[in-house]
């Protein structure tokens, strides 16, 4: 009894503790090309120097971390570097005509064409190179990444991607399989 009343000595349901970890810059970032279509216009080809961010959701492991910085930093500045100096090609696009043959893409928006060499493009299963497009890509490649490594704690992963200081995409996905 507490101040004259019962009290239920059930315990509350115990919260789950969820830890984060956050990586960015430095050498998350890829320097690419791309242009973005929408409304039924095409931007010029452009560049963006882009700055990745990471955050990992997850249970701590038996040596109290979610994941070793420096293995995790190196996993996801080698996805990075696949983009680096590249156009970043969305082959999963509605709007651009897509052809490859020779070595080569070849792009077509309307009247215009774009002619890369394979070795150039960074051919992406996706519908448009935005920012938020690019993030979800790298956050599946990233959890690809720590399902390969043995990474069985994770909960949520959030990526960024920056392509301007202050402008930023963000995709999050939730459990093993995103």
């Amino acid at each position: 009894m507490v101040f004259g009343r019962s009290v239920n000595r059930t315990s509350a349901p115990s919260l789950a503790m969820t830890y984060r970890i956050t990586l960015e810059r430095n050498t998350l970032r890829f320097a690419a090309a791309h242009f973005t279509t929408f409304g039924g216009e095409c931007e010029p080809i452009h560049g963006h120097n882009y700055d990745v961010f990471v955050e990992v959701e997850g249970e701590l492991t038996a040596d109290s971390w979610v994941l070793d910085f420096s293995e995790t930093k190196r996993m996801v500045a080698a996805i990075c570097k696949e983009l680096d100096h590249r156009f970043l090609l969305p082959t999963k696009s509605r709007s651009l005509g897509i052809e490859e043959r020779d070595g080569e893409y070849e792009i077509a928006f309307g009247d215009r064409r774009y002619v890369l060499p394979e070795s150039d493009v960074a051919a992406l299963p996706i519908d448009n190179s935005t920012s938020e497009r690019l993030a979800e890509w790298l956050n599946g490649r990233i959890r690809a990444a720590l399902s390969a490594s043995g990474a069985s704690n994770i909960g949520r992963v959030t990526v960024g991607v920056e392509e301007a200081p202050g402008q930023a995409g963000w995709f999050a996905s939730d459990g093993p399989e995103g």
